[in-house]
């Protein structure tokens, strides 16, 4: 079925796929990278939303960021925040040699201390950082939000986990996810809706 999704959706492009092989043939964790299917999801929702500000929580390889950048318009821009300062050596020339070099501003740093001094509202957030963290990262974001604006949350089904007893009472990521969908959930400042894509994609509207 998902080789069937693939190919029978816009193909990743040549400079993406590159990037994918990369980021598995050189990365630690390549199973954290998006991919072909939630790549152009995430670029049709920034078609979509057409916001003039993004704000990504959790950069990686930098793939995600890129293909939000397709769908940004013209004068808009994506703020990407990576607390890994390992992870610029690899990330930044992806960016720096893109057709979207001049729309990205790579930030490397704690989003909890960089967001508040950028000075900027947000028409749409992606977060995919820390899921210890994920409670955080969602006040944090929605604070700089614009009404209206919309926050993506990945990996909040985090591989099933998130309805397996014995996971849940251990694992502190998934507490963490669990935690996040629970008050998301029962915000009553929030339209929101799971997608049950790849790892779980929550869709987050504020009012």
């Amino acid at each position: 079925m998902e080789e069937y999704i693939l190919n029978h959706i816009d193909p990743e492009g040549e400079y993406l796929n590159a990037l994918y092989r990369a980021t598995h043939l050189q990365l630690l964790y390549p199973h954290m990278v998006s991919g072909h299917l939630q790549g152009r999801i995430l670029k049709m929702l920034t078609r979509m939303i057409r916001p003039k500000n993004v704000l990504e929580i959790g950069t990686y390889s930098g793939y995600s960021a890129l293909c939000m950048a397709e769908g940004l318009p013209e004068d808009g821009k994506i703020y990407t925040i990576e607390i890994n300062d390992e992870q610029e050596e690899f990330t930044r020339p992806w960016f720096d040699n893109s057709p979207y070099a001049s729309q990205i501003e790579f930030i490397i740093g704690d989003a909890m201390q960089v967001v508040p001094t950028l000075n900027v509202t947000f028409d749409m957030a992606f977060i995919d950082g820390d899921k210890r963290k994920y409670l955080d990262f969602y006040e944090l974001v929605l604070a700089h939000l614009n009404p209206g604006g919309y926050i993506l949350a990945d990996n909040t089904l985090w591989g099933g986990h998130v309805t397996d007893e014995h996971v849940r009472e251990s694992d502190l990521q998934t507490q963490g996810i669990l935690h996040f969908n629970d008050i998301v959930a029962a915000d009553e400042r929030v339209e929101k809706v799971i997608l049950p894509l790849r790892d779980g994609l929550t869709i987050i509207r504020k009012k």
